[in-house]
This record gives C-alpha cells, structure tokens and sequence, in this order.
C-alpha cells in the first residue's frame, strides 16, 4: 500500500505545506510507502472541460491517484472554501479519485471557516465514491511559528498530534478498501 501526500498551495510560504510535510515524515517514520507530489512544481493548466486542457503533467497527476490506496491533501482555505488549485486538480484528474479514501489537512486565517472543506468533501463522496475520514486536520496562523531562518513550524502540539492520528486513520481505512 502507498498513500500520496498533495500538498495543494501555491503559496511559497505555506502552512498547508508545513501539515503535509509533517504527514509525509509521519508515514516516511511508520514505515509506509509515500508519494510526495508538491502543486507548485506541477504544470496543471486550468480545467476547461476540453482534452487540449489535459497536457502538462496531468496524466502523470492521474497516474499518481489512481496507484496510491490513500491520499491526503493539504490545502489553504480561501474564501470558505479550498483553494482553487486543489479544485482544478480534481477537475483535470476526475475518475483518478474513484473509490480513494481521503484526508484533508487544511491551513486557514481563522477558525469560521471549519466546515469549508465539507464541499470538496461532498463532491468527492457523491462523484467518485471516495471514503472520507471525518477526522480532519484544520489549523490556523496561531498554530505555526516562524523560527526565524524564514522556516515555518508546527508551534501547537494539539495540530502535530492531529496530523499524526489522520495518517493513522487514512492508513487504516485505505488498508481496508484495498
């Protein structure tokens, strides 16, 4: 079994990046086959329904989907809902994401927009038959520091221990799907 980490931001100082790191050490360190795919380094034109829109690395982003038992996306929530490259990706991926069981760990200003995840959350349950663990990693400015060096950290236990226990749970779910 492999699960694949995305980590969704194009920001090039994200804290979503920092959660996905974070889920990529934990299943690195429980010994579990993973795949890191970082979205700024992908070309993935915009969706425009057509095939012309399918070039760049979108086969190899499908490809990457469909082989792995599990996926955890990480994203920034902009305007109550995930970013917009997180929502091209699954646009320009489709049927990649059937029967996936999939965790979110999600990177916000504040703490209203908890539930903003539950569209992506939805469409994926209804579209594409994903199992979603309910248990998802929402954290806000307030749970990173900046240590200085321009490196960005975790700062709150309560948001490490949180990253750990969805890997636990996609790990164990996507064992029992496979």
């Amino acid at each position: 079994m492999h699960i694949l980490v995305i980590s969704g931001s194009l920001d090039p100082e994200s804290r979503s990046y920092v959660l996905a790191r974070r889920a990529l050490q934990t299943l690195q360190g429980r010994g579990i086959e993973a795949e890191w795919i970082d979205l700024r380094e992908m070309d993935v034109p915009l969706c425009d329904g057509t095939q012309e829109s399918k070039g760049g690395d979108v086969t190899r982003l499908k490809e990457a989907i469909q082989t792995a038992a599990g996926v955890l996306v990480a994203a920034p929530i902009y305007n109550f809902d995930l970013n917009a490259a997180v929502k091209n990706l699954v646009e320009q991926t489709g049927r990649a994401w059937i029967d996936k069981t999939v965790g979110f760990l999600c990177a916000a200003g504040g703490r209203a927009s908890y539930m903003s995840v539950m569209a992506m959350a939805n469409s994926l349950m209804l579209d594409f038959r994903c199992v979603i663990v309910p248990r998802f990693v929402y954290a806000t400015y307030d749970d990173f520091s900046d240590e200085g060096n321009g490196t960005v950290v975790i700062s709150t236990d309560d948001v490490a221990e949180r990253v750990d226990e969805l890997v636990g749970e996609v790990v164990r779910l996507a064992g029992a799907t496979v």
